[in-house]
């Protein structure tokens, strides 16, 4: 297993150039766009690879192939406790969606969170739709597969605040400001076991005439992050 992934397009390949966090395992691109950007490639021309625009579609995910796609090593990071215990982070609960994903990395970034924890049986963060949804975000915020219970033994005092029907009204709730907000499967939920050990149940409360059964969960993700970063 190789344990690469790979970003299409200007903008973000841009990114992942200038970014210096990731190993590039690999730049495939039109003449004209590594014309473009010499100035950005004098770094990488041992992996610095000129194909034509046919090729470029053989390989692209993209139904529109750019000009470029970048081939890098999926990053490892370690657990910083200290900023995780004083910071608002998040934990996924077998999210399935990559484009969910996406835009909670996306919300993530927004917020300056640090870290997005993914549980094992999560959609893969570095899946391609995932990267193009999270518009870079990926970049900036740490996402590490890890199991629930494993990080609760490493923070015992962290406060964790699962997102479920039945919880309290997080807008009038009383929490503390730092803490993982748990997001579940977008059937499912939070699972059980977590729900039992999370040390706050929230829920984001329905509009007056609200119908909707349920709200999707990247959208609730952004709410439950605006209510708490307001804290």
């Amino acid at each position: 297993m190789y344990n690469n992934f790979v970003v299409e397009g200007e903008k973000m390949a841009t990114e992942i150039i200038q970014h210096q966090g990731l190993t590039i395992e690999g730049i495939f691109a039109l003449d004209v766009w590594i014309s473009e950007n010499h100035s950005l490639l004098t770094k990488f021309d041992e992996v610095l690879h000129a194909i034509s625009r046919k090729d470029l579609e053989r390989i692209s995910s993209l139904k529109t192939p750019n000009q470029v796609l970048v081939v890098c090593k999926v990053p490892t990071y370690d657990l910083d406790l200290p900023t995780i215990n004083n910071s608002l982070t998040l934990f996924l609960d077998d999210l399935q969606n990559p484009g969910n994903l996406g835009s909670i990395l996306r919300i993530a970034d927004w917020y300056g969170m640090p870290y997005v924890f993914c549980s094992k049986n999560c959609v893969d963060a570095f899946n391609s739709k995932v990267i193009q949804a999270s518009m870079g975000a990926f970049l900036r915020v740490k996402i590490v597969v890890t199991d629930f219970f494993s990080l609760q033994e490493r923070c015992p005092n962290l406060p964790s605040f699962a997102a479920v029907l039945e919880g309290e009204d997080v807008f009038k709730a009383n929490l503390p400001t730092n803490g993982l907000l748990i997001i579940g499967n977008e059937g499912a939920g939070v699972s059980k076991r977590i729900k039992e050990q999370a040390t706050h149940l929230v829920r984001i409360p329905k509009g007056k005439n609200g119908g909707a059964e349920s709200l999707n969960a990247a959208v609730a993700t952004g709410i439950l992050c605006a209510a708490l970063h307001s804290l």
